[in-house]
């Protein structure tokens, strides 16, 4: 939860709470990986896999370790993951203007669909959902 609360801009209120990822914690097929570094969490994230398709659900890196390749290591861990359990694909839902959609696009992501005006801010602004995938097979 200190990536967490760290990672995701409040104001686009995009990070879960406790009980939300307690209870995906508990269902079948997810899978969360966390990077340290010097002992201390840099980022984490967090899918599910259901027979052949995997979901990115959360990808967090805290602020400082941005730029260093954490979040690219995360994502490589998971794509690897996916060639070993014979996954066809990766898919993932992100906000519109999100920095992050540079290195899902890096990585092979493509635009598969978009939700219009899915996400609200604090402000009340509406972003667009883009949902990504990345074919694995």
């Amino acid at each position: 939860m200190s990536i967490m609360t760290a990672a995701f801009d409040p104001f686009y209120c995009e990070a879960w709470n406790r009980s939300q990822c307690d209870g995906m914690m508990k269902q079948l097929g997810v899978y969360c990986l966390v990077v340290t570094i010097k002992e201390k969490p840099a980022g984490f994230l967090l899918s599910r896999t259901i027979f052949d398709e995997s979901e990115l659900l959360l990808l967090a890196v805290r602020p400082e370790y941005r730029k260093k390749g954490v979040a690219t290591a995360l994502l490589k861990k998971l794509i690897s993951k996916a060639h070993f359990e014979d996954t066809k694909c990766i898919h993932l839902e992100v906000r519109d203007k999100n920095p992050a959609l540079a290195l899902y696009y890096s990585l092979g992501f493509r635009e598969v669909g978009r939700r219009i005006n899915y996400y609200k801010s604090l402000n009340g602004d509406l972003y667009n959902a883009i949902t990504l995938s990345l074919i694995i097979i």
